[in-house]
């Protein structure tokens, strides 16, 4: 039943908190059901998915709790079901939805101010989970209907992956944008890292009709199979990649991106959407990459966090993808208790989720 948990005015709800860089301070703990001010569209949490961020956030100290506090409801991967939602909201009890992890800064930019937060140019955006708002990891969360998505009830719990999708969703439409440059023809793609971000830039791919590779230093456990059950081909070695039209490189890792821009084809688009997490110097002949990306035209540009209609496109492409191979991705499950678990990586992890109804 929707909402049982803290249905009562004022009751307490179990949440996920901690103090950033503090894990010893990680714990569910009793905090206020949210109140209406936070948005009209009452939410019981169901599922998060835990990423890399929340490990820097609890471990490492990234990440802003809300002004005035020291802790901070964690993680903006979110799931819910709608238990109340005012009529003309496009929302009704019972839905699916997903709340959008970043807000527009409030003076605002430009882009902020067209609803391309993503691209916010002074740093003044805020997002749930990770800069000065709580987060879903909640039993109840509130979202105004500018930021919530409704997906597809088929989906059930694999709509956990949503904000991901969004991710590389993302990508993949800036890509075909800056590909509209020239008659590019692109047919090769390389995708860099067979985690969850990975997987469902593959995915995508796969769905728009091109040939994609996939590039992972692991040769055993889910992830080759889950690439070849795709209709991709996997490689544990650089070399064997070819030359790409396009790369979507999702490991953070710099010589890998390095080397990458050495092997691409002429008029190679390359996103980047891995960060970096060490400090690792990278020797390399920078007048020849120069020279390399001048001549072959090619295009290298970063991609972060999404807009609405990033997570739109999101919905479609999971809706047109296999519930089976979905559901694979999703390699293990903690119950919302035992939830800093889950933040310790075990090797044959693909994507972690906390349940917030155990």
């Amino acid at each position: 039943m929707f909402g049982a948990v803290g249905s009562g005015e004022g009751a307490d709800v179990k949440a996920c908190t901690v103090t950033p860089g503090k894990p010893e301070s990680a714990k569910v703990e009793e905090v206020p059901e949210p109140p209406p001010d936070l948005g009209e569209i009452h939410v019981e949490g169901q599922l998060v998915g835990v990423c890399g961020t929340d490990v820097e956030i609890t471990q490492y100290g990234y990440g802003w709790p809300p002004p005035g506090s020291d802790r901070m409801t964690l993680f903006h991967e979110s799931l819910g079901r709608v238990i109340d939602a005012p009529k003309g909201s496009g929302f009704a009890t019972g839905d699916l939805v997903v709340g959008i992890v970043r807000r527009p800064d409030p003076v605002p930019c430009m882009p902020c101010s067209k609803d391309e937060w993503d691209f916010c140019r002074n740093g003044k955006y805020t997002e749930r989970g990770i800069k000065e708002m709580d987060g879903y990891g909640s039993q109840q969360w509130r979202v105004p209907a500018k930021f919530a998505v409704r997906l597809d009830a088929d989906l059930g719990d694999l709509a956990v992956l949503t904000e991901p999708t969004s991710v590389v969703a993302k990508a993949w439409d800036q890509v075909e944008k800056i590909s509209a440059r020239a008659t590019l023809d692109a047919h090769r793609v390389l995708v860099t890292g067979a985690g969850p971000i990975g997987l469902l830039a593959a995915m995508i791919g796969v769905q728009k009709g091109y040939e994609v590779h996939v590039l992972d230093r692991v040769t055993d456990g889910p992830k080759p199979q889950l690439v070849r059950d795709l209709g991709a081909t996997y490689h544990s070695d650089a070399a064997d990649a070819g030359e790409p039209d396009v790369v979507i490189e999702c490991t953070g890792v710099g010589q890998l991106v390095f080397d990458l821009l050495q092997r691409t084809a002429h008029n190679a688009i390359t996103c980047l959407t891995g960060i970096s997490s060490g400090t690792r110097a990278i020797s390399t002949e920078a007048d020849a990459l120069n020279k390399e990306l001048v001549l072959g035209n090619d295009v290298v540009f970063g991609s972060v966090n999404a807009n609405r209609r990033h997570y739109e496109l999101a919905a479609g492409y999971l809706s047109a993808a296999d519930n089976d191979w979905l559901a694979r991705l999703i390699t293990r499950r903690v119950p919302m208790d035992a939830w800093p678990d889950a933040l310790d990586k075990r090797p044959d992890d693909v994507k972690v989720v906390v349940d917030l109804r155990q």
